[in-house]
């Protein structure tokens, strides 16, 4: 489980995040949208343990992640992924190399060992004969299947996504949800997503946290977003005030 209470962030005396306070159960897929520039991956960061808040906390597995330090927080941050927005991958390591790289600097396996592993992440993704290319040699939507198999190569409880479509065309966008959707059913993570793909991503969580003016102002099931009486959810989602 993730909990989240009264989290609060600025930056330069300019408040981001305002007493955030969420609840996420284990299994769960939670979609966290909202306009650019209004904390969606600021608050992401502090659930990976990549931020401190200013006051309150973030508690994962029933573990508060500003308490922590040295190998306890490597610990715990052992059982996350993240996908970054540009998928985040060593343009000089080839696709096999990118996924290896948390296995090598991670763990203990032999080289056999991670190349089994490698190939299984690949082949879940789609990607089984592209091992030894370069990220500059695939295309958007294969480097996005790249950084999700090597975010899904640890076998994570946890996995956070930022804008994991950006840049991509719509029908390459919906298969990228599509195989993440895939991966949440077959795997069981406890996700968060931080989506522009309105309504598309709406199709594939179980909850949406609408963030706006640094606080969340919807968090409920995707069918109760346009009967919220909040008219910047309604503003959000439908485009009228």
């Amino acid at each position: 489980m993730i909990q989240i209470e009264n989290l609060t962030k600025s930056f330069d005396g300019v408040p981001v995040l305002r007493g955030i306070s969420l609840s996420i159960a284990d299994g769960e897929f939670v979609a966290l949208i909202g306009r650019s520039g209004y904390g969606k991956s600021v608050l992401l960061r502090h659930l990976a343990g990549l931020l401190r808040p200013d006051g309150g906390r973030v508690l994962v597995g029933g573990q508060e992640l500003s308490s922590l330090r040295g190998r306890e927080l490597e610990r715990l941050r052992a059982r996350f992924g993240f996908v970054f927005q540009g998928g985040a991958l060593f343009d000089s390591m080839s696709v096999f190399d990118n996924v290896a790289f948390p296995l090598r600097e991670k763990t203990r396996l032999s080289e056999a060992e991670i190349a089994a592993k490698v190939r299984a992440a690949l082949d879940r993704v789609g990607l089984e004969s592209s091992e030894d290319k370069l990220p500059g040699q695939i295309s958007g939507g294969m480097v996005k299947r790249t950084a999700l198999a090597r975010a899904l190569v640890l076998q994570p409880e946890f996995l956070f996504f930022d804008e994991p479509t950006t840049g991509l065309d719509p029908l390459t966008a919906q298969g990228v949800l599509e195989l993440i959707d895939e991966c949440h059913r077959n795997l069981g993570f406890t996700g968060i997503i931080v989506s522009h793909q309105l309504p598309r991503v709406f199709d594939i969580v179980d909850r949406v946290a609408v963030l706006h003016d640094g606080q969340i102002r919807y968090f409920g099931p995707p069918d109760g977003l346009e009967r919220s009486d909040d008219a910047a959810v309604r503003q959000l989602v439908t485009g009228r005030a």
